[in-house]
C-alpha cells in the first residue's frame, strides 16, 4: 500500500466491532513499523523496497516488536487521555500486532512486483495483481469510513448512557 494510513480502514472496522478485544492504537504503530524499511529504501533509491519486513517471517518479528513496545506506549497514552478504566491485555497487544502485520503483507503483495510473501523460501508473489489496486484502496476508505461512523455512534451512545445513569 503506497500511503500507511490506507492500511488502518481494516483496523478501524474491526476496533468498531471487537472494541475490548482490539488494539487501534497497537495495530496502527504496527503499520508504521512495517513501512519504515520501503521508506528508508526508497530514499536510498533502491529497487527492491519491500523485501525483510514484507514478508511472512518479517510480519511476525515486527508484530512481537510492536506488540513488546505498543502494549505499555499505548496504555500510556491511554492513561494520560484519561482512559482509567482501558487496559490493553497481552493477548489484544498481541492479536491486534500479528493481525496489522500479516494483514499488512497480504494487501501489500497484490500490488507491489517487488514483494516476496514467502522470502527467503521464494522470490516469488503468487499473489500479484490478484486483486484490482482499485478494490483495495476503495475497500481500505470505505472499511474507515464504516468504522470510524460505527465508532462515533458507540462513543455518543456511551456519553448518553453515563450522562443519563448519573441524572
Amino acid at each position: 500500500m503506497p500511503f500507511t494510513p490506507l492500511h488502518l480502514g481494516i483496523g478501524a472496522s474491526l476496533k468498531a466491532v471487537q472494541t475490548q478485544r482490539f488494539s487501534l492504537m497497537v495495530f496502527a504503530g504496527t503499520q508504521v513499523l512495517m513501512d519504515i524499511e520501503p521508506l528508508l529504501r526508497l530514499i536510498l533509491k533502491w529497487n527492491t523496497l519491500h523485501l525483510y519486513t514484507h514478508n511472512l517471517l518479517g510480519a511476525v518479528l515486527i508484530a512481537a516488536i510492536a506488540a513488546l513496545f505498543g502494549r505499555p506506549s499505548s496504555q500510556f497514552v491511554l492513561k494520560k487521555l484519561s482512559y482509567k478504566n482501558w487496559k490493553i491485555t497481552w493477548k489484544v497487544a498481541i492479536s491486534s500486532a500479528v493481525f496489522g502485520s500479516l494483514s499488512h503483507v497480504l494487501l501489500d503483495a497484490f500490488m507491489h512486483h517487488d514483494m516476496y510473501p514467502f522470502f527467503p523460501f521464494s522470490m516469488s508473489n503468487p499473489m500479484l495483481h490478484l486483486v484490482d489496486y482499485n478494490v483495495i484502496f476503495w475497500g481500505c476508505i470505505l472499511s474507515l469510513l464504516i468504522g470510524g461512523i460505527i465508532s462515533i455512534i458507540r462513543i455518543f451512545n456511551d456519553r448518553t448512557e453515563r450522562s443519563n445513569n448519573e441524572k
